[in-house]
């Protein structure tokens, strides 16, 4: 091994971009930073332009390119699962969407034993020292203002946004002013990472201010092989760059390549299930079972409808019309080339057992699938709708010892008795919303899934042939104490369980998938994660007030020490 550093980070993605700042902060650590794609450049418009989002996924230059095994509740559907391959990682590709989860999720890890430290007073300092929320924000305590992720909000100014959401009210639901404030549940405008027309990616924020730091290196195309692990101690990586196997040293391992990465790599280098590993060719060096299992993800459907109308973005999906779109943002970062177009949604409880929301409504001023598909219409709208936290449960399990070959995945999306009840309230909910009179001036017809889906049965077969994921696989190596035989991390020190000088800090150590988009939970997470493997003393615990159901508002969530 020719180099050696004191923090080797394995994924330069969202969690992999916080560790390397914060790592390297003060300036005495070494911190190396290996990322398997290539940079993001500043001059690459499918990354930097925000309506450019439909174009990296699916192309080898910035995705990964996963699919599921089969799904045997889909029809036996193969659903393909990008995942970002360049500097910032998913943050590079996805749709730009801030949202924390409601403070429930965090009440739900709290709750599980060995997890008291990551409630939801023990997680909002952190998400207030990562944001730079809006100065209209300015007052909220649960908000920050400080940090790196500059957020802009909405503004969902269409007319089709404020159709929709005074629709929502009508159907008997709730605005929000701020679903990552107080009150989380109902309907408003979402904050985004987007700031000033571009893309804000996790690297933007996080490592391009601070790259020219002296003790931070950061590799890019450099895929990692193999953790070298002697005994129950690791000592170093293996990776592969410019066609050669390079070594380094390090006195800390930090996987941050997220749910499928990361669990990947811990099988391959001998940690995972033993038997398993035996049978496809790896010497087991720790038996932990719980490696690559308790896979969680969204799955989500495209409710389209047409529009009588000429206020939707559809003809700027037009090729002759996109040169003139791209020069509006190339020259002022303006126009409709400077929005994600994910600018307001909400969230619901589809039924009374549920006390906080299980459906995510994102809604479009356009009909067209996350792939660029559009629908056929001149104009039309859309929501994405799906279950937040079913019970659904998968696995993740390396194919043969070939680093460079895909792992199996199942994810067993509605498989369970809940899952599918869910689905077929998600649809007559958006369709209860669609339906009402607000949205009448803009609405010529449900395009998809069509008139002729309207049992429960049919709904659950349209949703097993269409349904997509949302981009958000996690828990594959879920925190926990060792005593529990499935946790992987410990969630006080992000350590492997058995394991020295390996921690684990992105969306594999999550226990439970948050009710919404997870990229910012996973800054969360790796904001805090970096303070417990610097050995500080964790932020203090913020006991602040939120919005439960049923509750008094006046005294509703409030928590006491």
């Amino acid at each position: 091994m020719n180099e050696t550093f004191d923090y080797v980070i394995i994924g330069g993605g969202s969690a992999g971009s916080v560790l390397g700042n914060r790592l390297s902060e003060d300036g005495t650590n070494s911190v190396l930073i290996l990322e398997a794609g290539r940079s993001d450049y500043p001059w690459d418009l499918l990354i930097q332009m925000p309506a450019a989002l439909p174009f990296p996924a699916g192309k080898s230059l910035y995705d990964w390119k996963y699919a599921s095994d089969p799904e045997p509740y889909m029809n036996g559907r193969r659903v393909k699962h990008a995942r970002g391959k360049v500097l910032g990682g998913s943050s590079s590709i996805n749709g730009m969407i801030y949202q924390r989860g409601n403070p429930k999720d965090y009440e739900r890890w709290g709750a599980d034993t060995g997890m008291e430290t990551w409630d939801f007073a023990h997680c909002l300092p952190y998400f207030k020292r990562l944001e730079n929320a809006l100065a209209a924000d300015a007052d909220d305590e649960l908000r920050g203002h400080d940090g790196p992720i500059k957020l802009e909000r909405g503004p969902a100014t269409n007319p089709l946004f404020q159709a929709f959401f005074d629709a929502a009210v009508e159907a008997g639901y709730s605005r929000t002013k701020d679903v990552n404030g107080y009150r989380q549940e109902g309907f408003g405008p979402f904050d985004k990472h987007v700031y000033k027309g571009r893309r804000l990616s996790a690297s933007r924020a996080y490592l391009h201010p601070i790259k020219n730091r002296k003790n931070l290196t950061i590799r890019t195309r450099a895929f990692v092989t193999n953790i070298e692990i002697n005994g129950n101690k690791a000592e170093g990586v293996t990776y592969r760059r410019n066609g050669k196997i390079h070594h380094v040293k390090a006195g800390e391992v930090i996987l941050a390549g997220g749910a499928i990465n990361t669990p990947q790599l811990l099988q391959l280098s001998g940690v995972g299930d033993a038997e398993h590993l035996r049978s496809v060719g790896v010497k087991p060096k720790i038996n932990l079972p719980g490696v690559g299992e308790n896979l969680q993800d969204h799955l989500e459907v495209y409710i389209q409808h047409a529009c009588p109308k000429p206020v939707s973005e559809q003809p700027n999906l037009k090729k002759w019309r996109m040169p003139w779109v791209g020069l509006q943002w190339i020259f002022g970062r303006k126009g409709p080339a400077a929005t994600n177009h994910f600018e307001g949604g909400g969230f619901v409880r589809s039924n009374n057992d549920v006390d906080y929301p299980n459906l995510m409504f994102h809604f479009l001023p356009v009909a067209v699938r996350y792939d660029g598909q559009k629908a056929d219409t001149d104009h039309g709208f859309q929501v994405h709708v799906g279950p937040m936290y079913s019970d659904a449960r998968g696995s993740l399990k390396i194919r043969s010892n070939d680093p460079k070959e895909h792992p199996s995945m199942v994810f067993n999306y509605l498989s369970t008795e809940q899952d599918r009840r869910e689905w077929i309230e998600a649809i007559r909910v958006s369709r209860e919303i669609l339906s009402q009179p607000a949205m009448a001036p803009y609405n010529s017809g449900e395009i998809s899934p069509g008139p002729s889906v309207q049992t429960d049965e049919e709904i659950l077969n349209w949703v097993a042939r269409d349904a997509e994921t949302a981009l958000h696989p996690s828990c594959t190596a879920k925190m926990g104490p060792e005593s529990d035989p499935m946790a992987v991390v410990d969630p006080n020190t992000m350590k492997v369980h058995g394991l020295d000088n390996v921690r684990v800090a992105d969306a594999s150590a999550m226990p439970y998938v948050t009710n919404g988009n997870i990229h910012a939970p996973v800054l969360m997470l790796a904001e805090k994660a970096a303070d417990l493997i610097l050995g500080k003393q964790p932020l203090q615990p913020i006991y602040a007030s939120y919005y439960r159901h049923g509750l008094d508002p006046a005294h509703a969530g409030t928590i006491t020490n």
